[in-house]
């Protein structure tokens, strides 16, 4: 199977997504019927599209070309994002927030505007840095272009079940890992145990994994896993209500949090740390990513946003290196090149410049 380039498309959970039959912005449209793709940007409006054929398929099958850039601006450079740190760490002094997860946006000029489909970016991103929850969507009538790499699952759905699993802590090897990380990740896993609580049963959210290690390509992250039992009735709009933005790229206290950041970073973050992924209406299920390693593109300029969570043991220079770190492979894979030649991609990955 393979779709044409520039035709509307999916790719998530293994499964090619074809046939667009509808678009909308209501949550509460994920509780009716069919298997929609998912986008619910952290700023700009919701996105869900239901394709009537899911069939199992490879990233090649929705990939057009991509010809990356290699020139990339950023809305915080390393001055801006170290005052961004210390305003941070001031306002935890004063007791107005806790930690609070501070990002920039990064954009490049397409160098070649009509080899810049998403589809075959997120092929080089499935060969260059594969990822437990990537996919893609392309919706071109409504100017939906995403290519995804996440490796941390915002909330998946089976049944009444309810799971997140909040990314905290980020080092090079499990070495780098400090405790600092922990303690973030504890402080997250709070909070998501208080917004999974607002939408399931009294006593069924726990934490079945705590501060486990996972690898990912070029770096580690510390992962845990929060549950509960949805209550009677609750649906998709209580759901997204309940639960976003994701906490482990806002902060703690969510609400203050999120102020705060709307005062520090000068561009908006976009699709970038929303949610993205798939739900199945029929079968009640779903799996969403926290949209981070992320790129969209807008006109003919592709972004793709980096943070760090920062608490009063920050350092403000380790914090800019770790967005360093988590951005250096997947801006230097989308850097790269895929040409469609007689129906077969051909991969050429270059790196950052």
């Amino acid at each position: 199977m393979k779709v044409r380039p520039g035709e509307p498309a999916a790719h998530a959970g293994g499964l090619v997504a074809t046939g667009l039959s509808d678009v909308s912005d209501d949550p509460a449209v994920l509780d009716g019927s069919g298997r929609w793709a998912v986008a619910i940007p952290y700023s700009g409006p919701i996105v869900l599209a239901r394709f009537d054929r899911w069939q199992p398929g490879s990233p090649e099958a929705v990939a057009g070309p991509w010809h990356g850039p290699r020139q990339w601006r950023t809305s915080l450079d390393r001055r801006g994002y170290i005052d961004a740190v210390e305003r941070v760490r001031s306002r935890i002094a004063e007791g107005a927030v806790y930690q609070a997860n501070v990002c920039r946006v990064m954009e490049a000029d397409l160098p070649v505007p009509a080899a810049g489909d998403v589809g075959g970016l997120h092929a080089l991103l499935c060969a260059g840095n594969p990822a437990p929850y990537g996919g893609m969507l392309r919706l071109p009538d409504h100017d939906v272009h995403i290519a995804c790499a996440s490796p941390e699952l915002f909330l998946s759905r089976h049944g009444q079940r309810l799971t997140s699993g909040p990314i905290k802590g980020t080092g090079r090897t499990p070495a780098d890992l400090t405790s600092k990380d922990e303690a973030e990740n504890v402080m997250i896993v709070d909070l998501v145990r208080n917004d999974l609580s607002k939408v399931c049963a009294p006593g069924t959210v726990s934490v079945p994994d705590l501060l486990a290690v996972e690898e990912h390509p070029g770096l580690v992250h510390l992962v845990s896993r929060v549950s509960g039992h949805l209550v009677p009735h609750a649906g998709w709009r209580d759901i997204v209500a309940a639960t976003f933005p994701p906490g482990s790229v806002t902060g703690a206290p969510k609400i203050a949090a999120v102020k705060l950041l709307g005062d520090l970073e000068p561009a908006p973050r976009g699709i970038y740390c929303g949610a993205f992924g798939w739900v199945d209406a029929d079968a009640g299920s779903a799996e969403l990513a926290v949209a981070i390693r992320t790129f969209w593109r807008v006109g003919d300029v592709v972004r793709f946003g980096t943070g760090a969570g920062i608490t009063w043991g920050s350092d403000a220079d380790a914090e800019w290196d770790e967005t360093e770190l988590k951005s250096a492979r997947l801006i230097g894979v989308a850097s790269g090149a895929w040409s469609v030649e007689g129906g077969s991609g051909m991969l050429h990955v270059g790196g950052a410049r």
